[in-house]
């Protein structure tokens, strides 16, 4: 369970995790070895699972953004180890969701372009049978975050 001190801690880290260790805890008024080893056994419990940069998509090539819906026939176990595996190679692929409801799988590809999009397409369906795809391109990014909400950490359900 996560009190106060690590939600603070979480948040800081969150937001910019190149934060010297010293920073983080003077703000949360913590000395520095008592900061560093909350900051240790959050990621040794696996809450905090790796620390990376983020990129401006649009700067590195990869600004079209299309969420792809698949729906397939196929349940077998086989099947589905063959895509998973398949899915997990393609670099373009940001997000990979099992779904509940009309469609059994949810990608989030980035691709510099159409003609980039169509050549991933044919990769995919080249690896496994697919029932049907169906594609939606972003117009428009209104909100994006890699911030996780940290209001539920302590077992509450109030997202205020």
């Amino acid at each position: 369970m996560l009190d106060d001190m690590d939600i603070k801690i979480l948040r800081i880290l969150q937001q910019d995790c190149t934060r010297p260790v010293a920073d983080i805890g003077k703000e949360v008024g913590l000395s520095t070895t008592p900061c560093w080893r909350r900051i240790q056994k959050l990621e040794e419990a696996g809450i905090i699972q790796k620390r990376v940069a983020l990129l401006d998509a649009t700067k590195v090539n990869a600004g079209v953004t299309v969420f792809v819906s698949i729906k397939t026939d196929q349940h077998s176990l086989a099947w589905l180890e063959k895509f998973h595996a398949s899915v997990k190679d393609f670099p373009e692929v940001m997000g990979f969701y099992r779904m509940s409801g009309e469609i059994d799988y949810l990608l989030h590809v980035v691709v510099p372009n159409i003609e980039a999009y169509d050549a991933f397409y044919k990769k995919l369906i080249s690896h496994v049978e697919i029932a049907k795809v169906s594609s939606a391109f972003a117009m428009e990014q209104i909100k994006y975050s890699t911030a996780v909400p940290l209001t539920f950490a302590q077992g509450g359900t109030d997202a205020t």
